[in-house]
């Protein structure tokens, strides 16, 4: 089930987040490595996330690789480590939808998106450069937790993309 896009302004908020470097084969190696480490971090150092766990692709090239970063949004930064590391994820409008359903059909789900900003005239915050296209940000939120619900038809994700100002 596919919710119908919706705009929204959104404050700047702190994350930490571990950055990879992949192919769309790797898709994977982000959730495997990144988020445990981001969870042992959190608990470490006592950090509260305020939101679900995510990947922001700030760099796309289909053919070639991606740049994502594994992270989750959190109440105050703490030390970076390892891997580990801080950002702000920016201010701005977001368009978004919310996707229940296998997380495999996000790549239509996030074409369908697209597809819809460009015929409605909106502009998403991405300059195209020669390694590919380059987000202010570009977030998948996984809004459920595969421990709580492990029927992965039943998960809930949702893209919200930073929209030019």
């Amino acid at each position: 089930m596919l919710t119908l896009p919706e705009i929204e302004k959104r404050k700047a908020q702190p994350y930490i987040f571990v950055p990879f470097t992949v192919t769309m084969r790797q898709m994977q190696k982000p959730a495997r490595d990144g988020f445990p480490l981001i969870f042992a971090h959190l608990e470490k150092h006592g950090l509260k996330p305020v939101g679900p766990a995510f990947y922001n692709y700030r760099r796309i090239n289909m053919a070639e690789t991606l740049d994502v970063e594994a992270g989750i949004a959190v109440e105050k930064l703490g030390p970076e480590e390892g891997k580990v590391k801080n950002g702000t994820l920016p201010a701005g409008k977001f368009i978004g939808v919310s996707w229940t359903g296998h997380p495999d059909k996000l790549m239509t789900v996030t074409g369908m998106l697209i597809g819809w900003v460009k015929e409605s005239g909106q502009k998403l915050d991405v300059e195209e450069k020669a390694d590919g296209d380059h987000f202010a940000c570009r977030l998948e939120l996984y809004d459920s937790d595969p421990e709580e619900e492990p029927d992965m038809e039943k998960w809930v994700t949702t893209l919200a993309f930073k929209m030019k100002d």
